[in-house]
């Protein structure tokens, strides 16, 4: 059976990805605390994409998401697309829904690149990777319920990707776009960066930020698409 799908991302590119292949979702938010308890970049992707399903799932179960004296826009929660207007509060029912959770790290020489806090870090990222390879790891979690029992599946997916030399003004250049400065790793292999992008091992999109291939075909598989 065909689940609604609830993208607990704020990420434009994972909107976009999903939508490349066709499968409708509403988003809503995580606004949980990252906690990190590894330093494997695999384990740390995994970890933070089921604390983003966690919370959004818990926040579209919780007595607070489905209204029942009042059903306005600003009463339910953004995005959610779960609620009925029948429902009493505390009765939302995630039968027919399942969220899925995402992460992505840029990981060199076994350090764990986030986003940049602001250009002299972006620059100090681009000047770790430049010349040489890399890994992107994306961690997806996705939950759902099953027979009135709530399921997990989570998996990690790595792509290689191989950067160009680059000069200290390529460098200065790029992070005067903007464009590093909301990307794991400071860049975005679909934009301005491309030009310095060599070739990469594995799945392009996971770089974007969501293994689209994989992602489909475990939801299908689990028969949930």
């Amino acid at each position: 059976m065909n689940k609604k799908i609830i993208l607990a991302s704020a990420s434009p590119r994972r909107r976009e990805l999903l939508t490349q292949i066709g499968l409708d979702f509403d988003v809503v938010v995580s606004e949980t605390e990252e906690k990190i308890n590894s330093t494997e970049p695999a384990k740390v992707v995994e970890e933070l994409s089921a604390q983003k399903a966690e919370a959004v799932w818990e926040k579209l179960a919780g007595s607070d998401v489905c209204q029942a004296q009042d059903n306005s826009a600003d009463r339910m929660h953004e995005g959610c697309g779960v609620c009925d207007p029948e429902q009493k509060s505390g009765e939302a029912t995630m039968t027919d829904t399942l969220v899925l959770g995402a992460d992505t790290v840029v990981a060199c020489d076994g350090k764990i690149l986030g986003k940049p806090a602001d250009s002299e870090a972006a620059a100090a990222m681009l000047t770790m990777l430049q010349g040489r390879g890399h890994e992107v790891y994306t961690g997806v979690t996705i939950l759902y319920e099953e027979n009135g029992e709530r399921k997990t599946l989570t998996f990690h997916e790595k792509t290689t990707v191989h950067f160009y030399p680059m000069t200290d003004a390529q460098i200065r250049e790029y992070v005067a776009t903007g464009d590093p400065m909301d990307k794991a790793g400071a860049y975005g292999i679909q934009g301005f960066c491309a030009r310095y992008i060599r070739g990469i091992e594995g799945d392009y999109n996971n770089v974007v930020g969501l293994p689209v291939g994989r992602v489909y075909q475990e939801l299908h598989g689990l028969r949930l698409v």
